[in-house]
């Protein structure tokens, strides 16, 4: 298994993302091809991918970094690991990078939020030193 940096949205990301999004949530559809490209150029934001041994794209993450008055701030969203290859510790190597990298850009806190139902992936983020925050969330339909 190998973590890789995203600099190019294909068919082939654009085919992975069409199987992954759907085990993540169904509340929003897999991204176009457009909408990956996007992702993959814009300044803020990082797209990682996981490659199993044989080279299939098995995970994703997204690490957002960008300025704000008070400091460098970032945020890690959408991580997903495949069914077919969760507990191999694949959610556990992207969230390393992520944090790697986070660190890297000057931020000094990744903020990341998580449904409480998805028990795994709240326990690999606490495993990985992330801690629970209490704080109100808030969010408007656009």
């Amino acid at each position: 298994m190998r973590i890789d940096i995203v600099t190019k949205a294909d068919e082939e990301l654009y085919e992975a993302f069409q199987r992954l999004v759907p085990q993540l949530t169904d509340n929003n559809p897999p991204p176009s091809l457009d909408e990956l490209t996007a992702l993959v150029h814009g300044a803020s934001s990082t797209l990682m991918i996981a490659r199993a041994d044989d080279g299939v794209i098995v995970g994703a993450l997204t690490l957002a970094v960008y300025r704000v008055p008070t400091g460098i701030r970032s945020a890690i969203e959408d991580v997903i690991v495949d069914v077919s290859v969760r507990g191999e510790g694949i959610g556990e190597a992207l969230m390393r990078r992520a944090i790697e990298l986070a660190r890297e850009k000057g931020a000094n806190n990744i903020s990341l939020t998580s449904n409480p139902m998805r028990k795994a992936a709240n326990k690999l983020y606490l495993r990985v030193g992330f801690t629970k925050r209490e704080t109100n969330a808030y969010q408007i339909k656009l």
